[in-house]
C-alpha cells in the first residue's frame, strides 16, 4: 500500500494525479492528512482522481478513518483515507 502525505499547500491536481498513478498500478492508496485545510485538499485530490481513472473503467471507494501520529514526540490526531478500486 503507498501512502500519501496531504498538507494544507497541497495542490489537488498533483496529488490526484498520484494517486490514479498507484490505483492503476493495482495498489491501494492511504492518504493521510492533519487538520481541516488538509483534509480539504485531499477530499478534492480523490474527487479528480477519480475523474482520471473513470475512462479506464476503474470506479474508486474511499473510507476515512482517524489515526493517531508521531510528530515531533508528540502525539497527533490524523484523518486518513483508504482509496482502492470498487
Amino acid at each position: 500500500m503507498e501512502t500519501l502525505k496531504v498538507s494544507a499547500s497541497s495542490v489537488p491536481k498533483s496529488v490526484a494525479g498520484a494517486i490514479a498513478a498507484v490505483i492503476r498500478g493495482g495498489k491501494p492508496v492511504e492518504v493521510v492528512t492533519i487538520g481541516a485545510a488538509a483534509v480539504n485538499q485531499a477530499v478534492k485530490s480523490i474527487a479528480i482522481a477519480r475523474g482520471y481513472v473513470a475512462p479506464n473503467g476503474i470506479d474508486l471507494v474511499s473510507v476515512p478513518a482517524f489515526d493517531q501520529i508521531e510528530i515531533g514526540g508528540e502525539s497527533r490526531t490524523s484523518i486518513k483515507f483508504l482509496v482502492e478500486r470498487r
